[in-house]
């Protein structure tokens, strides 16, 4: 599968067919490495990986996907660059790409991921910025369709921070037809503009009650109300107890929906461990499919 993108940013560069192609794809994948292994699809490809803060999930799976593969995987941090010694983006972004053959970047602000991308050759993928995490949320739409067998007409349920996740979701619900509702405290809401565009294709609700979100849904999603970028522990009074899923929540949704959380998570703030350790958790599959999706994303912008 060809992307018309040379990148993965936010998830708005993906026709609604590439979308769904991409989920297909990584479903095939995570079958074919069960079964007889991944096709050296990749052979003598290099992803250079630049993590300017921690990771587990992303890096983890994208250097294994590009070993099974048949790639290789370089690892930077900051500290492993000249960025830290004042070396220029634009200048980064052109070096690199005469070594390898895509980009991975995880960064603190996402105007670094578009100058990398412009000055780039190369594909460059957004491992998680400030404003989106497109990665993640493949690994969502592939676990939902997993679960449920479809996605178009599906029910989301988000409930917290508005945050850079949930932005790369409902750019994930409008490729997929999927409705979603989000419950987030006033002046957590997703960003303007992501919604705007979104519901240009499909039903994306913003409310303050999360049983309003929750009501007929057929996923219910979770995330951390304090994270990397935004760490200050009094943001959790504006969260608790109002927006925790807990069984209670999880009771008005629909009987067979399931739980998702991009992890790491904080049990019992934004969610009980009776949830996400509970029968209607599928969390450990969507962290496993974040290893399928990347393979389907690397072999869709490197291989084709």
């Amino acid at each position: 599968m060809k992307l018309k993108t040379k990148d993965l940013l936010t998830l708005a560069e993906l026709t609604p067919k590439e979308f769904s192609g991409l989920i297909d794809d990584s479903i095939k994948l995570k079958k074919e490495l069960k079964n007889k292994g991944n096709k050296p699809v990749l052979k003598n490809k290099t992803l250079t990986m630049i993590f300017q803060k921690p990771s587990t999930r992303t890096r983890v799976s994208f250097e294994t996907g590009m070993y099974q593969l048949g790639g290789h995987a370089i690892n930077l941090s900051s500290n492993d660059m000249q960025l830290s010694r004042g070396e220029s983006i634009e200048d980064t972004a052109k070096t690199l790409s005469r070594y390898t053959d895509c980009i991975l970047a995880r960064v603190y602000e996402h105007e670094l991921l578009e100058k990398l991308s412009e000055h780039a050759s190369v594909p460059v993928i957004n491992g998680l910025s400030d404003s989106f995490h497109p990665c993640q949320i493949l690994a969502d739409f592939m676990t939902i369709k997993e679960h449920k067998g479809k996605l178009k007409g599906l029910k989301i349920a988000w409930i917290g921070d508005g945050n850079n996740v949930c932005n790369s979701m409902i750019y994930g619900a409008a490729l997929s037809g999927t409705k979603m509702s989000v419950a987030t405290p006033k002046g957590f809401e997703p960003s303007k503009d992501v919604v705007k565009e979104s519901k240009k294709s499909t039903d994306i609700e913003l409310t303050t009650d999360p049983f309003v979100a929750t009501k007929n849904a057929d996923v219910v999603v979770a995330d951390t109300f304090s994270s990397i970028h935004n760490s200050d522990s009094k943001r959790l009074k504006k969260f608790l107890p109002k927006y925790q899923v807990n069984s209670k929540l999880m009771a008005s949704a629909k009987k067979d929906a399931i739980f998702l959380h991009c992890l790491p998570a904080k049990r019992e703030q934004e969610v009980t461990s009776s949830v996400i350790d509970g029968p209607q958790s599928v969390v450990w599959d969507e962290a496993e499919n974040r290893l399928h999706t990347q393979k389907a994303l690397l072999a869709a912008l490197i291989h084709a």
